[in-house]
């Protein structure tokens, strides 16, 4: 590919340098045009860098075949999901050979009554290169449908309705919302979220079927520009829910669902530090609050006096247990707690009489609490999968505490768990911090400094990148690869202080424990800097970027998709979509303070005249979280600068957004391009599968 790449002339953006001032500091920016999405001009280059890619990697055109066929090859084509009681109906989707689409489907209280089909998706998606039907939601009397759609991939959706008993489509539809919707229990009326043209949702809007949405009544308007709304409804099905909420603070209004036209209460006033989450059952509020409680406590409170001083604690805060989540239940209560980086599910007798951990019997996993509408069951529906062990999902009893698996994800292609190891080990930062590993390879691997390994981080918001399944990342351990997340600061595995001490004016952890991870495998020679890549997307892209300026001779090839790398751009222009609700999280560059750190580290920034790794950057026109011109700017200029002849490719996904292309299959096209540029920069991309 190096010699490719040379060989075939790069395309090169026109440079029209934009000044722009800020504290007194001017940067001059030459591919600041690059934003103009309607510009001819842009689009022509967005093609050329596309039509480059493609000539570069042509001669992996038949390896990407491959690999496609090869990952599809293991997904069941026919398949189900679990069916899940609610209100009467068991509730399932299924998916027919051959099809991109999930068709939803319902029963009336039992498996053997007969099957009907609610929505058809790959009907609803026919006249589109691009669609994802959400927001599912049958009206309380189980008679209407109300559903969201997207034909862009912007995540703006179109709420549409339909009639289940007679399969017509309802005349109402609802455009410009955030796909979340929740009826009243008059079965006529609906809430939703409005966006606006950051794409914030910043009203609650009411609905009333047979009237058109201009006639549409607003509930609830957030004028702070920092806070988002987001709908729900309470476990108890008492009431509906609107929350709003920023990084550091969130404020819960709730209505009476039978009451669609009341009043809207507040439960505890937005405080600046104060974060909570609520839900409603058995006549008493919970909230989860981080209220002199760094890794969160639960407390209680009546309905009638929900206010935080009349909060009574029910479980206290630990200093070494995150509480990450929980679950109602008429005798039990569920918690999610992440202790020493793994996640635990406790189990506690509202009455006393018991007080455990599920046993999952492995050290690095996912198990999260699955969809569990019940509140009178004793039985509590849980999601499972690991590095080895495909998703499943079990029903545990809480009273007898067994288990029963009712369904594991069946991997096709000749899968035997037995191959593939898992590890979980620790790589100590530069400034002493234990942070951890969990790694993938597939047996008869050898530490012995020459193997590939794919490292992945992301690192950003809190969220956590934990240890899941992936079939199609068999095809890179069955071609030698290793897989690696480096769990570093910025997200909570390791509780919340983990978070904090990965964000704002400390965000440069972030960078140093993915170089100090990378260091690590080397020095304990799962891999060496000559077979050491790197992978991140969105805000792991502005990892990417932060990494290859910092240490570019530690990796042979990065990935970076969808990258956030024009951060201090981004985070002055309020007109951006999600820039002022992440000033909490990133900063404020409007303060001096945080616009001298953001210009530290922002990957575009910084870009030097030196050697870089080879790059695969990846976009979508239509991105609503990254918009496409920031990695545009980025190649632009990397172009401009680097003094090697390592590939550098731009491939922009002219027909989708933030997470790519729609459908079950058509996303491993660019998957298997990812996995073609690795193992063709090792030498691997004619090695056979191992069987």
């Amino acid at each position: 590919m190096h010699t490719k790449a040379a060989q075939l002339e790069a395309p090169e953006a026109a440079q029209k340098p934009h000044e722009m001032t800020e504290h007194g500091h001017t940067r001059v920016d030459k591919y600041y045009w690059l934003r103009e999405r309607e510009n001819p001009e842009v689009i022509a280059y967005l093609e050329a860098e596309n039509a480059y890619q493609a000539a570069v990697m042509e001669h992996l055109a038949g390896v990407q075949d491959e690999l496609f066929e090869e990952i599809k090859g293991r997904i069941k084509e026919k398949d189900e999901s679990v069916p899940q009681l609610d209100n009467g109906y068991l509730y399932y989707y299924r998916y027919d050979e051959g099809l991109e689409y999930p068709i939803w489907c319902r029963k009336k209280g039992t498996l053997d009554a007969p099957e009907e089909i609610m929505l058809n998706v790959n009907e609803m998606a026919e006249p589109y290169d691009y669609y994802n039907a959400a927001g599912l939601e049958v009206s309380p009397d189980n008679r209407l449908l109300a559903f969201a759609e997207d034909t862009l991939s912007r995540r703006i959706y179109t709420v549409r309705f339909k009639n289940l008993e007679t399969g017509e489509m309802l005349e109402d539809h609802i455009p410009g919302t955030n796909g979340s919707i929740e009826w009243a229990n008059d079965n006529k009326t609906i809430f939703y979220g409005l966006k606006d043209e950051t794409l914030r949702v910043y009203k609650i809007m009411k609905h009333r079927l047979g009237t058109p949405y201009s006639d549409d009544e607003e509930v609830y308007h957030e004028k702070d520009p920092t806070f988002n709304l987001s709908l729900g409804k309470s476990k108890s099905k008492k009431y509906i829910i609107a929350a709003s909420w920023q990084t550091l603070s969130q404020e819960y209004r709730y209505l009476d669902a039978s009451n669609p036209d009341g009043d809207w209460r507040v439960l505890q006033p937005r405080e600046r530090g104060l974060e909570y989450s609520a839900d409603h059952a058995g006549g008493k509020w919970y909230i989860r609050t981080n209220m002199d409680a760094r890794n969160f406590r639960l407390m209680e409170t009546d309905e009638n006096a929900t206010t935080k001083e009349n909060w009574k604690e029910v479980i206290p805060h630990r200093e070494d247990a995150f509480l990450q989540g929980f679950e109602l239940f008429k005798n039990f209560l569920v918690l999610q707690e992440r202790i020493n980086g793994q996640i635990k599910t406790r189990i506690k007798a509202w009455d006393g009489s018991d007080d455990h951990y599920i046993d999952y019997g492995e050290d690095a996993y996912v198990a999260r609490l699955s969809n569990n509408p019940g509140y009178e069951t004793d039985v509590v529906r849980i999601s499972y999968q690991s590095m080895t062990t495909p998703p499943s999902v079990f029903d545990y009893n809480m009273k007898s505490k067994q288990k029963k698996i009712m369904k594991e994800q069946e991997v096709l292609g000749g899968f035997d768990r037995s191959n593939y190891v898992s590890e979980r080990i620790f790589a100590t930062a530069r400034d002493g911090v234990r942070v951890p590993i969990s790694i993938v390879y597939r047996k008869g691997f050898k530490k012995d400094g020459k193997q590939p390994l794919l490292l992945y981080g992301y690192g950003s918001y809190g969220y956590s990148i934990d240890p899941s399944f992936s079939p199609s990342r068999l095809s890179l351990l069955d071609r030698g690869f290793a897989f690696a997340i480096a769990h570093i600061r910025g997200g909570q595995e390791m509780g919340r202080q983990w978070y904090e001490d990965g964000k704002l004016l400390k965000k440069k952890n972030t960078f140093y424990d993915f170089i100090d991870c990378g260091e690590y495998l080397v020095k304990e020679k799962y891999t060496s800097p000559e077979h050491l890549y790197a992978m991140g997307g969105s805000a792991g892209g502005l990892l990417m970027g932060a990494v290859v300026n910092m240490r570019p001779d530690l990796f042979n090839g990065v990935i970076a998709a969808v990258p956030f790398v024009d951060v201090v751009t981004t985070m002055l222009d309020e007109s951006i979509p999600l820039t002022t609700f992440e000033w909490d999280e990133w900063g404020d560059p409007h303060k001096k303070e945080y616009y001298e750190y953001m210009l530290s580290y922002s990957p575009y920034d910084n870009v030097e005249a030196k050697d870089y790794p080879s790059l695969l950057v990846t976009t979508g026109l239509h991105d609503s979280q990254v918009q496409y011109w920031e990695p545009a700017k980025w190649v632009a200029k990397l172009r401009e600068l680097k003094t090697d002849n390592n590939p550098l490719l731009l491939h922009t996904n002219m027909d989708a957004g933030h997470g790519g292309q729609s459908g079950r299959f058509r996303v491993y096209k660019e998957i298997a391009m990812e996995y073609a540029f690795l193992l063709d920069l090792d030498g691997r991309a004619g090695v056979k599968v191992e069987q």
